[in-house]
């Protein structure tokens, strides 16, 4: 067969197929074979695609973004082909029939969607998959349009060395050579291209299995080992409630997790493998301040909101996200505490009200809202529509709208018709509000909340900016932490020493919110420097250096050896301030600097890079490797990371001996 590469086409053509002739035809299965070459970061193999014709149509198309083709078949017979840019069309005159079979030779260097990390550094020797809507068509020909739902099995050669993970049941792994293995996963039920997932590396894991017989499998770098079990924490209890909360059986055969290096999200719902940032690899002390709990059930949470039951449409893109940060925030409450789901809503309540009255509010049924609005709002929504129609027939409407639209697309008018259903109550007024309207009904939201919830009713009645008289004597109730520490924020000269014998989160206020130490605090102050939270440490040890330059090098001392959170928070603020002090340990000035510049590397993740090229910046110490760093840093994979760098490289090319070494870096 011969090859076409990159053919150029008329535009015209590729325009022609168009979406009204690709539903002429419905894709049913894809079956592929790959290999993955991460040194030169190249992904090839072949595929065959089951499809039924519907009608008669002269062509059909598969995504396919710079992809090279060959031996491309129709039921084992040549067949006439384009390739374009990003599409690889087939010209037939087909006619309808079931179960064609389109099989194809492919390769590909994907510019995204699949990521090799480390392979050049030290960082862990990973490659992870992020499919993001509509992307997986840059490593693996398939379909942009998420209502065309296929059965994947993926067949997948790589080191034999490593674990790689991908959708469905592993069936079975296969020796190739010496160091090469195939995994083969299969899949029993259909779903959006956006969904295919791989995630390889060197792990451990943990293993469990849920109330209802699903395999849950947990993996983790064998460095992180005494940090699987903090991160992992209530993940079997949390998969217990969503099965019985939503009261729809998980629709899949296994749930695997996999934390990835340098991830472009907090995680990544793909079905039955959630890939999630490292950076959630947390230990016992650092689960206070940041923990999995949130993200872990969110992504579970997509596996029927998503993933069982895709939106149609961007417009009604709020039915997975707002459902799934809703549906966490019950296994949180489950979990934490009621205390813990109202003080959550509360906090998007006034996310809303806060972006409301920046003017950039619009309604939840706008393609073009933000995250905010798709995500907090939605929840919000979700919570107010339970109350308005109550439990009972709240979880029929979801448990009916799941059943009748499984493994394939809906719209919110889908989800409305089963909660009016239900409660034989008309929404068209609550849809008209909530979900059509560009404003936040702020008012009515708190109202909602403080009906159910002692501490919103709590903490909205006691505010010292209202009642400064009792402000003194609120300090000294046993009050829920979170209203402590509002007062703290409002009043810190009311702070004595009592109060750093409260919960972290108070200490946490105090550390954060006050600026001037008096004199007669400073020995409990101090002890925040031991404090469980590293959040608390690095905010006590700032305020200790700043208020108190005699004692500068006792703190240094104190917390020379401490790292602090999985992003090294307390060693990077400690080495600022080690170089920051002229008097500390001169003849070590050279090495801490350069410890602080080797934290800009790729060695490590952006978050950590990000925050010495912030203390970098401060210190205005630019040497020829932070700034080779920090030219690397701009072509990193992640655009926050990436937008960050190149504004500080940006504001330096103002200043010319820079400004040069830049321009020769272009």
């Amino acid at each position: 067969m011969k090859t076409l590469i990159f053919s150029v086409i008329n535009a015209f053509a590729v325009l022609g197929v168009s979406a009204q002739q690709q539903t002429a035809v419905d894709f049913t299965v894809a079956n592929y074979q790959i290999t993955i070459n991460p040194l030169t970061k190249e992904v090839s193999g072949s595929g065959e695609l089951i499809f039924d014709v519907l009608k008669p149509v002269d062509s059909i198309f598969i995504d396919a973004h710079y992809m090279e083709f060959e031996s491309l078949e129709l039921n084992s017979s040549e067949v006439k082909y384009n390739v374009h840019t990003n599409k690889l069309l087939i010209h037939h005159d087909f006619e309808p029939s079931n179960k064609n079979s389109l099989s194809f030779n492919f390769k590909a260097y994907p510019k995204q969607t699949i990521y090799f990390v480390g392979w050049d550094s030290d960082a862990p020797n990973q490659v992870w998959t992020q499919g993001q809507g509509k992307y997986t068509s840059h490593w693996l020909p398939s379909f942009d349009d998420v209502n065309e739902k296929l059965i994947f099995n993926v067949s997948v050669d790589f080191y034999s060395d490593y674990s790689l993970n991908s959708n469905g049941l592993l069936i079975e792994k296969t020796m190739i050579n010496d160091s090469i293995s195939r995994w083969t996963y299969q899949m029993k039920q259909p779903m959006s291209s956006y969904l295919v997932a791989i995630a390889a590396g060197r792990y451990s894991n943990i293993f469990d299995k849920s109330a209802s017989g699903i395999p849950l499998e947990m993996y983790y770098a064998p460095y992180d080992s005494l940090k699987a079990e903090p991160t992992y924490r209530y993940t079997t209890e949390i998969f217990n409630f969503l099965e019985e909360e939503i009261g729809v059986a998980y629709p899949w055969e296994i749930h695997r997790q996999v934390p990835v290096h340098d991830f472009l999200y907090a995680g990544m719902e793909n079905t039955t493998l959630t890939i999630f940032s490292d950076s959630y690899m947390v230990d016992d002390r650092e689960f206070n301040d940041k923990n999995y709990v949130n993200v872990n059930a969110h992504e579970l949470a997509h596996h029927w909101f998503g993933n069982l039951v895709t939106a149609q449409s961007s417009e009604h893109h709020w039915l997975h996200e707002g459902f799934s940060t809703y549906y966490a925030l019950l296994a949180e409450r489950h979990v934490f505490g009621d205390d813990y789901f109202y003080w959550r809503l509360y906090e998007y309540a006034n996310q809303l009200k806060a972006q409301q009255q920046s003017g950039s509010a619009t309604g939840l049924l706008n393609a073009q809202a933000s995250s905010l609005t798709f995500y907090q709002k939605g929840a919000v929504v979700l919570y107010l529509l339970r109350k308005k129609i109550g439990d009972k027939a709240f979880k029929n409407a979801v448990a009916n709208y799941l059943h009748k639209h499984s493994f394939a697309a809906a719209k919110t008018s889908d989800f409305i018709r089963e909660s009016e259903a239900e409660s034989g109550i008309s929404l068209s007024n609550f849809v008209s509000k909530w979900l059509e309207e560009n404003s936040f009904d702020y008012d009515d939201v708190l109202e909602a909340l403080k009906d159910d919830s002692m501490l919103i009713r709590d903490y909205e009645m006691i505010d010292c900016e209202l009642f400064q008289s009792k402000c003194k004597d609120y300090l000294t109730m046993p009050l829920d932490p979170k209203i402590k520490s509002k007062l703290i924020a409002q009043y810190p000269n009311l702070i004595n020493q009592n109060h750093f014998n409260e919960g972290w989160e108070v200490r946490q206020a105090i550390a954060i919110t006050l600026t001037e130490i008096p004199e007669k605090l400073k020995s409990n102050f101090e002890s925040l420097l031991q404090d469980t939270s590293y959040v608390t440490v690095e905010s006590a040890l700032y305020k200790l250096w700043t208020n108190f330059p005699k004692d500068r090098e006792k703190y240094l001392d104190k917390l020379e050896e401490v790292e602090g959170n999985n992003l090294k928070n307390v060693r990077l603020l400690w080495l600022a301030l080690a170089i920051a002090t002229p008097e500390y340990k001169i003849d070590n000035k050279n090495q801490f600097i350069e410890e602080l510049i080797n934290y800009t590397s790729k060695d490590f993740s952006f978050e950590i890079r990000q925050s010495a090229f912030s203390y970098l910046k401060m210190l205005n110490l630019w040497s020829p490797d932070a700034l080779n760093n920090l030219y690397e840093a701009s072509k990193h994979h992640n655009w926050r990371f990436q937008s960050y760098s190149k504004e500080i490289i940006e504001k330096l090319s103002a200043q010319s001996r820079y400004k040069e070494f830049f321009n020769s870096k272009n």
